[in-house]
């Protein structure tokens, strides 16, 4: 008896749906892919009970005539590709001809459509795969998809899907992910006859990111674009004190097609560096633009995951877009201030500005020596230069600025002072060392002295110099060159740490940089004299990443007058 069989068509078919179509929000999304693709510029999206019940997508598209009907919810048809060549030049967001098959498989589904060269259009039904009815019927210009019932004919699947509200936030979440990149197509979502969603169409991107990522956000956004040959970038940077801990408002698009890739969203973490705390996601949208042929969408049913020809290019191209953009933001988003405000802060209540221009509020003076600089840049308020006013619980360095406060965490800003000039004083990542006139002991546990003695070589490399003495007892007979006076037990502790949990070499050089600099900076609650302050400041101002510490902190804060006037209710 053979043990091997062809499977039945149904079965066959409602397998090929488990791939496409998991829950109700893969439907909306390949609903809305065929409406884009057909030249839609307005989509309507009608839920009941999270699209368990119904979901209902009409579009203003071409439409289709009555035999592309009958063919469209046949396995692997499809208008968008001819040949296997075509899989290497794809520009559609659908190609692959199995979304509309896998949905009618297992649901009962009405597709009404009119092309608009035809008087008359046309429904469809199918239930569970089964044609039951193709008639003529009056319909507007373009096709409404209804999808009732799904995974009505495999009562196992239908099991596992959440609740309604539950349902209905992936779609929306969903929905967000498929409009941002189509500023010029409307979309509307109504869940039972409730508006949730309306996004007119706009010839601009801003209005979109605003209703999708709030006001305030898309505000503060840095918008920066390059070209390099076949590719181009496109991003919408948000500032690092408006990250997240989950990567859910970092979007990233691939000639308009929303994907999930660890390589793109690496590159952007790279690009923010330091800027954001560890365990942070940016909130982001980045759209790519390159050649078909030098990417492979064809990768999975879902069409989420891409692969790059060389995703090298792509790595650095978006490493370096970023990090140039977010260079010249110094000083952060444009704080929200009313067009009426009386402390002279001048707001457009437009969206055409992203963000902020830099501000040299360190600005040195020509002419003279750094210290000079400092201290005429301190008593001069009449420039708009910082005034330092004082120290806030030995901690904080408060600044008049021309509008308003600065506060600057001392520990913050100084532990990025010492970071960098470590890292520029490290030739070919080794760090200069001192020999100590009196080695210091030091005793570590026993995972401590495994890590030692397997890492002597590494340790040497950040200037450290560690002899066995006996048992756990270690001497300390050399530190790097530009620390003086720490806690070597502590910080030797934490480097230890770093080594443990291992990594690219750069990463770990990197990691054991940033741990001197902490142990290394002034400490809260260290008093500082008005001299020690502004030169502090005065070096602040030639750093790389002045406004944030090696740990992605910020350095400083900035309150405006106009808030502050907020604050004691003399602006309502």
């Amino acid at each position: 008896m053979n043990r091997i069989r062809v499977l039945p068509e149904n079965v066959s078919s409602q397998i090929a749906a488990g791939e496409v179509i998991d829950r109700p929000a893969s439907v909306v999304k390949e609903l809305i892919d065929n409406s884009v693709d057909a030249g839609a510029d307005r989509i309507i999206i009608n839920v009941e009970k999270g699209g368990k019940q119904l979901i209902k997508v009409s579009d203003n598209g071409v439409g289709m005539s009555r035999d592309d009907l009958l063919l469209c919810v046949e396995r692997h048809a499809t208008s968008k590709i001819e040949t296997a060549s075509d899989l290497f030049s794809i520009k559609s967001l659908g190609f692959r001809g199995e979304a509309l098959p896998s949905m009618a498989s297992v649901s009962r589904m009405r597709i009404i459509s009119r092309p608009k060269d035809q008087i008359a259009g046309h429904r469809l039904k199918i239930a569970g795969g089964k044609m039951i009815a193709i008639e003529e019927m009056g319909s507007p210009t373009g096709t409404i998809v209804e999808v009732g019932e799904l995974f009505y004919s495999v009562p196992a699947r239908r099991k596992f899907l959440r609740a309604a509200k539950t349902e209905t936030d992936h779609i929306i979440d969903i929905l967000s992910r498929s409009v941002l990149p189509l500023p010029g197509v409307q979309f509307r979502l109504d869940d039972a006859g409730k508006m949730i969603m309306n996004l007119p169409a706009s010839d601009e991107q801003l209005p979109r990111l605003s209703g999708l990522m709030g006001r305030q956000v898309a505000e503060s956004m840095v918008e920066a674009v390059e070209k390099n040959h076949d590719l181009r970038i496109r991003a919408y940077l948000g500032p690092s004190e408006l990250s997240r801990s989950r990567g859910d408002r970092l979007f990233v698009y691939v000639n308009n097609r929303n994907i999930r890739d660890r390589l793109v969203t690496k590159a952007i973490m790279e690009g923010y560096a330091q800027r954001l705390m560890k365990g942070q996601y940016p909130q982001a949208v980045v759209f790519i633009e390159i050649d078909p042929s030098k990417v492979d969408v064809n990768v999975h049913p879902a069409k989420q995951e891409v692969r790059f020809h060389d995703g090298a290019v792509v790595y650095q191209a978006l490493v370096s877009t970023i990090s140039k953009a977010l260079v010249r933001t110094f000083y952060g988003p444009i704080d929200k201030v009313d067009e009426r405000d009386r402390w002279g802060l001048d707001r457009k209540d437009s969206l055409s500005f992203m963000a902020e221009k830099p501000r040299d509020y360190f600005k040195p003076v020509k002419g003279k020596s750094a210290s000079a600089g400092a201290e005429m840049r301190v008593n001069s308020i009449v420039a708009g230069g910082p005034q330092i006013i004082g120290q806030l619980g030995n901690t904080y360095i408060l600044c008049q600025v021309e509008d308003g406060l600065i506060m600057v965490d001392q520990h913050a800003a100084h532990e990025r002072i010492v970071y960098e000039n470590l890292k520029k004083v490290s030739h070919n990542s080794q760090i200069e060392n001192q020999a100590l006139l009196i080695p210091h002991e030091v005793e570590l546990t026993l995972k401590e002295k495994r890590v030692v003695m397997g890492n002597g070589d590494r340790l040497s490399r950040f200037g450290i110099e560690l002899d066995h003495f006996g048992g756990n007892t270690f001497l300390l007979r050399s530190v790097p060159a530009p620390l003086k006076d720490l806690k070597w037990d502590s910080l030797i502790s934490e480097l230890l740490t770093d080594l443990e949990e291992g990594g690219p070499e750069d990463t770990v050089f990197d990691k054991a940089l940033t741990a001197m600099a902490c142990h290394g900076a002034i400490r809260a609650g260290h008093r500082l004299t008005h001299e020690e302050m502004a030169e502090l400041l005065n070096q602040l101002e030639g750093m790389d990443l002045p406004e944030n510490c090696p740990h992605g902190r910020p350095v400083f804060k900035r309150l405006t007058y106009y808030e502050i006037a907020k604050m004691f209710k003399r602006i309502v």
